[in-house]
């Protein structure tokens, strides 16, 4: 329990407050390391753990936080499913693991504490409490990762023949004869139409 306390306090001063996904992101990664047999992610075993995150919540903090992985060091992996879960693994032996959390979960918290109006006050203090079993299910998975995914530098970086941009970790895509970055293939979260080609230009200059 001291390590958990610990641990949560950490987490809550990278994260700026204490909330439910605080806790559950906590609880979530202890679970994690301790099923795939990583004692000290932090120190002797920092580049044994890869960990995959669903979702982009407070939980995600949690995770880093007690882990140590990030995306900036390639050990920490977003996967955009929109699904409270993470998956651990253990680089060294290939074990792997996935943590979801319970949707019913937050109904026994109401349980837990009748007397706490709030449902995420509530959330917070029973999460506190409440055992693993409690609010995970666990999953023994397989994950095969390839080397372009692996931490280290980039095994390349090649120019998209069409924004002139360059794209590292084989990224990019080839269609028609061209090397193409992924925006210019598919479409990208932003675009330029209506920009005038002086703003763009500004654009690039400032960094904005």
């Amino acid at each position: 329990m001291e390590d958990f306390e610990r641990l949560l306090n950490e987490s809550v001063k990278t994260h700026g407050h204490i909330c439910p996904g605080q806790v559950l992101g906590v609880k979530m990664s202890m679970l994690g390391l301790k099923e795939i047999g990583i004692e000290d992610p932090k120190g002797k075993d920092k580049k044994n753990i890869i960990v995959f995150v669903e979702m982009d919540r407070c939980a995600t903090d949690a995770v880093q936080s007690v882990t140590g992985c990030s995306l900036g060091r390639r050990t920490m992996k977003f996967v955009d499913y929109g699904k409270m879960a993470a998956a651990f693994l253990n680089l060294k032996t290939g074990q792997a693991i996935r943590v979801i959390a319970k949707e019913d979960a937050r109904e026994k918290a109401k349980e837990c504490f009748p007397e706490i109006k709030n449902k995420y006050t509530a959330q917070l203090e029973a999460y506190k409490v409440m055992s693993d079993k409690e609010l995970f299910d666990v999953m023994e998975i397989n994950v095969e990762l390839k080397p372009e995914d692996m931490p280290g530098r980039p095994l390349r970086r090649i120019k998209c023949d069409l924004c002139g941009e360059y794209v590292q970790d084989m990224r990019e895509i080839y269609r028609e004869g061209k090397i193409l970055c992924k925006p210019c293939a598919d479409g990208g979260y932003y675009r330029t139409e209506g920009v005038s080609s002086c703003r763009l230009h500004e654009v690039k200059l400032t960094g904005e």
